[in-house]
């Protein structure tokens, strides 16, 4: 397996905090990779190591074999970067960006031109082409932003939460991109705060856990490290009262609804037992410290938004 991005034993201290604990990174060229973790955990720190904007106190890294130390100009030519605000001018309009950004990348005035007209119909904006940034909606400015970091070819993408603060239709929108993307070959490393997106998006997904990996695999992986279903108890107007984890056997099953049943809960009005598999919520709340599954997962699940990733 030929392997975008490696890292192995990366450390980071910031005073006396310890970011970084001997962080272990693989991830294959042109896969999204998603990179979860509770707040402070260190995801945009190992972003700013692998784009060579943080030194790392110990442990190597390469991003498609240049080493991010010994070699920070190669890593740079080779990746982009989009962090969590759009970095675009807003006097300008969005081919003005574009071209602008292709001139200062050093391609000739022709070829600024042709790729920010490729790059305005691949991501829907050839209508606003000619508009002042400054009247864009989010979702378009966030086109627009992760458009500027295609200006020029680059095998390794890096997005810092790359939809935070859009809309549902938006957020979709760019899902759709940022696949269409690694389907084409680019490889994306991304950090969110929507566990959904990483559900949705994500062929890898590692969570990061007081500087290391905890836990790493396919959504389907790690889903089934927290168990076979939960049963759940909810009133009449479908609020969560209670949820109880299982192995998924029947036995476990009948137990467990045995156990609302004859609970006080199990007499409230309206109430209705139904059954569940596990979410990427639950393997998060599971894993990261001090999680606990069922309750707080499922109320944080009806939000779309559970953690979030600094």
């Amino acid at each position: 397996m030929e392997l975008a991005i490696q890292a192995r034993g990366l450390r980071k201290r910031y005073g006396s905090t310890e970011v970084l604990a001997g962080l272990d990174l693989a991830v294959p060229t042109g896969s999204i990779f998603a990179l979860l973790g509770p707040n402070g955990a260190g995801k945009t720190t190992t972003i700013g190591i692998l784009t060579t904007l943080v030194r790392a106190d110990a442990g190597e890294a390469t991003v498609v074999g240049a080493d991010v130390r010994t070699a920070p100009g190669e890593v740079q030519r080779r990746i982009a970067l989009t962090g969590q605000s759009a970095a675009v001018d807003g006097e300008l309009t969005a081919i003005e960006n574009l071209v602008m950004l292709g001139r200062l990348s050093g391609l000739d005035r022709r070829q600024a031109r042709a790729k920010a007209a490729g790059l305005l119909a691949r991501f829907e904006l050839e209508g606003a082409a000619k508009r002042r940034v400054s009247t864009f909606s989010g979702g378009m400015r966030r086109r627009l932003d992760l458009s500027l970091s295609l200006v020029v070819d680059v095998p390794v993408l890096f997005l810092d939460e790359p939809t935070t603060g859009l809309d549902t239709r938006s957020r979709q929108e760019l899902w759709a991109i940022i696949r269409s993307l690694a389907d084409a070959g680019t490889t994306v490393f991304l950090t969110t705060q929507y566990l959904e997106e990483a559900d949705r998006l994500a062929d890898r997904i590692a969570v990061l856990d007081h500087g290391v990996i905890a836990a790493e695999g396919t959504a389907a992986e790690l889903k089934a490290r927290v168990g076979g279903e939960f049963v759940e108890l909810r009133d009449a107007d479908g609020d969560l009262l209670r949820e109880i984890p299982t192995d998924g056997s029947v036995h476990a099953l009948r137990g467990a609804i045995d156990e609302l049943d004859r609970s006080e809960l199990g007499a409230v009005p309206g109430a209705r037992i139904g059954i569940r598999r596990p979410s990427l919520d639950d393997v998060f709340l599971a894993i990261t410290a001090g999680g606990t599954p069922g309750r707080t997962a499922a109320s944080a699940a009806r939000s779309g938004e559970l953690l979030e990733t600094k």
